[in-house]
C-alpha cells in the first residue's frame, strides 16, 4: 500500500521515509491537504495529514470517492475534521494522542522569557550595533503568580518549570492533576485565574466549549502587565479582541505560536505576497507581540514520536486492530475515541 502524505516539512521528510522503509511505499508532498490537493490522493488507500489540513466534508468526499479509506493526522489536535463526515463514509481517521511534552512546555517558556526580557528587540539592535537598553527592562520572575489552563501531560511540564523559577502557581481544568497539585499549585475558578496570574499559557484542546476561552471578558480581567503565551490551538484566543487590548497599551508581553486563521498562512512562505489578514498584520506590529508559526512541537524528539506513531497507525489499519488514536470508527462499546490532550 503506498500512503500519500501532505504537508511534509522538508526536516521532516527524511524521518518519515526511515521510518516507512521496507514497511509500506511513503509519496511525500509538500502541499497541504485542501480541496483543490485532495485529488492527488486519487488511488491511495491511505493518506497521512499535517495539522493544517484542512478536512471539511467537501475534501472528505473527495478522499473518499478516490479510494481513500484511511486518514493518518500527524498532530494530536483534530478540530480541522468533520468527524461525523467521516464516519458516514466510511473512513477510518487516526491521530497522534500524545508526544514530548517537553517540547511544548519548554517552547511556551521559551516565548514567555522571550517577551518578557525583550530579546527579540535586543537581537535586532545589536545586529545593528545599538547596544542601548532603553526599553529592554524585564521583570524577575519568581514569586510571581502563574496561571496555567489545561493541566494535562504539558500544561504538567510546564507547571514543573514554572515551579523550578520558583512562581506561585494557580491551575484551571475539569480534572485536578494531583502532581500538579504535588507542586503546591492551587486550583482555581478561570475568573480567578485571569485576575491574579501576572503570566498565563494555555494548555487545553480546541473544542467548542473552549473557544475563544480567552474572550474580551478575560483579557478585560487580566492584569494591564499580564504575559499572555498560546501554544496550544490558535481559536482558544479571541485575537480581535486582543489586538484591541493591545492597541489600548496593555500586557508587558505576549507570545503566540498558534492564530486562529492559520490555516494557508503558517508553514508557508508569504514574504513576497501582499499580506491579506489585516488582524495578523496589526498583531505582528506591537513591540511586545512575539508570532512564531506553530513550532513548539517541531523537536527532532517530538516529531519522531509523531512519525512512529504515524506508523503503527497505518500498520494497525492494515492488521485490522483499534487503537487510543482511532478517532474513527468509534470503539466497540460505541464510545468515541476522543482523550483529552
Amino acid at each position: 500500500m503506498e500512503i500519500l502524505a501532505f504537508g511534509v516539512q522538508v526536516d521532516e521528510k527524511p524521518l518519515l521515509e526511515k521510518a516507512f522503509r521496507g514497511r509500506h511505499a511513503l509519496r511525500c508532498l509538500d502541499v497541504f491537504l485542501t480541496e483543490d490537493t485532495a485529488p492527488l490522493a486519487a488511488g491511495h488507500e491511505a493518506v497521512s495529514t499535517s495539522v493544517n489540513a484542512v478536512l471539511d466534508r467537501g475534501v472528505l468526499r473527495i478522499l473518499a470517492a478516490g479510494g481513500t479509506r484511511l486518514i493518518a493526522q500527524r498532530s494530536t489536535g483534530f478540530n480541522n475534521i468533520d468527524l461525523e463526515e467521516a464516519e458516514r463514509l466510511g473512513l477510518t481517521v487516526a491521530r497522534v494522542s500524545h508526544y514530548s511534552p517537553y517540547s511544548v512546555a519548554e517552547f511556551a517558556w521559551t516565548l514567555a522569557t522571550a517577551v518578557n526580557r525583550r530579546i527579540v528587540r535586543a537581537s535586532h539592535r545589536t545586529r545593528d550595533f545599538d547596544f542601548r537598553l532603553d526599553g529592554l527592562m524585564g521583570r524577575d520572575l519568581r514569586g510571581r503568580t502563574v496561571g496555567v489552563l489545561g493541566t494535562g501531560k504539558i500544561g504538567e511540564a510546564f507547571t514543573r518549570i514554572a515551579h523550578g523559577f520558583g512562581m506561585r502557581l494557580l491551575g484551571w481544568d475539569a480534572v485536578e492533576n494531583p502532581a500538579c497539585a504535588a507542586l503546591g499549585m492551587t486550583y482555581a475558578e478561570k475568573e480567578r485565574l485571569f485576575a491574579e496570574a501576572d503570566l498565563i499559557s494555555l494548555h487545553v484542546p480546541l473544542l467548542p466549549a473552549t473557544r475563544h476561552l480567552v474572550d474580551a471578558a478575560a483579557l478585560r480581567a487580566m492584569k494591564d502587565d499580564a504575559i499572555l503565551v498560546n501554544t496550544s490551538r490558535g481559536g482558544l484566543v479571541d485575537t480581535d479582541a486582543l489586538v484591541a487590548e493591545l492597541r489600548a497599551g496593555r500586557f508587558t508581553g505576549v507570545g503566540l505560536d498558534v492564530y486562529e486563521a492559520e490555516a494557508g498562512l503558517f508553514f508557508l512562505d508569504k514574504s513576497l505576497e501582499a499580506v491579506e489578514d489585516d488582524t495578523l498584520a496589526r498583531l505582528v506590529t506591537f513591540p511586545q507581540v512575539l508570532v512564531t508559526s506553530h513550532q513548539a512541537y517541531y523537536t527532532v524528539d517530538a516529531v519522531g514520536q509523531i512519525i512512529d506513531a504515524t506508523l503503527r497507525n497505518v500498520l494497525d489499519f492494515t492488521a485490522g486492530r483499534h487503537s487510543e488514536n482511532v478517532l474513527i470508527p468509534r470503539e466497540p462499546s460505541g464510545r468515541s475515541a476522543h482523550p483529552q490532550a
